[in-house]
């Protein structure tokens, strides 16, 4: 441990001025700025697009179960089916183009919708979800590798801790805009926004450098590189590592969202109406831990993020679930939405710098549907589970996957150390 004797001296005034102009450089840097922006307009259309959307089927067909579940499902169902695929045609196309278009889509399969309802089919409005969640399938991947392409390894985790504050901002902000704007103007109003804000990262995206005209591969059939990416996540230990805590997660998520409202009504005896500020306080959380992970992402290694994120929440679900004292669970629910992006800004810099260029499509292709197949596999199964468990049962439940993730992220530690050697040893035949 001989290294850390110097850390007083004037390396370290350079070490921040050079701190500083990188952080500079980063904000400077016109991809980022670019992205961003796109960010905020694109969670913009999707929230106000999630609960306007919502509030209108309840509103039109009465509150019936079975629609609103439907628009879950239109939500949710193509990140299931088209993750992995958007991943692997990610991987093939020029990126930038990627996400213009499904920009450019989302916006017209919007407009269209809005016509539809003009002529008074509100079913319609089950297309436009659906559309514009597969089209989100294929420009994710695409984005994740425009950072790979754009942004300094050093600054990976760093600008995946923005990308995530913005979500957080509109997790906390996007309900209230979405219910606003429904209430104040109406459907029409509110998809009509969502299709602008839609064409305005596209256009936002177009101002993005330009994308490498990569020396097209053999043209390799889509099923070929679906089985090799596959076989590139199969052979790595550390992607299947990070499936399981991925995969725990969502399962954890799964159990806890939907009971969130029994958790207020009953065991801490207020009304329904304070799920908003629950959900608030939970958002904030978040927004802080990006900030944090922001703060700290240079002092940090990812796999240390996901060993406290995980091994924090695993503690504050414990206690959300089985306090009936209100302060206290508020705390507990601020403290998880704080390691959220702990968790999520580890996983999407571990896959950035793990994964080779060509590949990163696939990866978190087939990352992100685990957590969320988690996800909506245990809140299918949380109505029957909640009949015959108490309340705090099913949230140790939540805990105890937490719990098993901060296990199986783990090994990264390994996985790192083992790495290094390598690289190390390389360097030394290099030289």
């Amino acid at each position: 441990m001989h290294h850390s004797s110097h850390a007083h001296s004037p390396h370290s005034v350079h070490a921040d001025k050079a701190k500083e102009a990188s952080l500079r450089s980063f904000f400077a840097n016109r991809f980022v700025q670019s992205i961003l922006l796109s960010a905020v307009f694109l969670q913009l259309g999707i929230w106000i697009r999630n609960f306007a959307v919502l509030l209108f089927v309840t509103e039109q067909t009465n509150k019936d179960p079975v629609a609103i579940s439907l628009i879950s499902l239109a939500e949710f169902a193509p990140i299931f089916i088209f993750s992995f695929i958007g991943g692997a045609f990610a991987d093939r196309w020029r990126p930038k183009r990627t996400m213009v278009l499904c920009d450019a889509f989302s916006a017209i399969s919007v407009f269209g919708v809005l016509a539809a309802l003009m002529f008074g089919g509100w079913q319609a409005i089950f297309f436009a979800t659906l559309v514009s969640s597969i089209l989100s399938q294929f420009s994710q991947p695409a984005g994740m590798k425009l950072f790979k392409q754009h942004v300094q390894q050093s600054q990976l985790q760093m600008s995946m801790s923005m990308y995530q504050t913005v979500q957080a901002i509109f997790m906390v902000l996007g309900p209230m805009l979405g219910t606003l704007i429904y209430f104040r103007f109406g459907i029409q109003a509110a998809i009509g926004i969502m299709g602008i804000c839609f064409l305005l990262s596209a256009g936002v995206l177009l101002f993005l450098p330009a994308d490498h005209r990569e020396e097209q591969a053999a043209a390799r059939q889509l099923t070929q590189e679906l089985k090799l990416g596959l076989t590139y996540v199969l052979a790595n230990k550390l992607f299947l590592f990070m499936g399981g805590f991925s995969l725990a997660a969502g399962l954890a998520l799964g159990l806890m969202n939907p009971m969130a409202i029994f958790l207020i009504t009953e065991h801490l005896n207020m009304s329904a109406q304070s799920l908003q500020w629950f959900t608030a306080v939970n958002g904030a959380g978040m927004i802080l831990g990006g900030m944090l992970v922001m703060g700290l992402s240079r002092k940090i290694t990812p796999q240390t993020m996901l060993l406290v994120g995980f091994s924090a929440n695993s503690l504050a679900v414990a206690v959300m679930g089985t306090t009936d004292v209100v302060w206290l669970a508020i705390a507990a629910q601020f403290l998880s939405g704080l390691m959220v992006p702990f968790i999520h800004v580890a996983c999407q810099t571990i896959i950035l710098t793990r994964a080779e260029e060509a590949f990163v499509g696939r990866v978190s292709g087939i990352i992100s549907p685990l957590f969320i197949g988690g996800m909506v596999v245990n809140m299918s199964l949380v109505g029957p589970l909640k009949a015959v468990l108490p309340l705090s049962g099913i949230y140790l439940m939540a805990a105890g996957l937490f719990v098993i993730g901060a296990l199986a992220s783990v090994p990264l530690f390994l996985h790192r150390r083992q790495s290094q050697q390598r690289d190390t040893r390389a360097t030394i035949m290099h030289h």
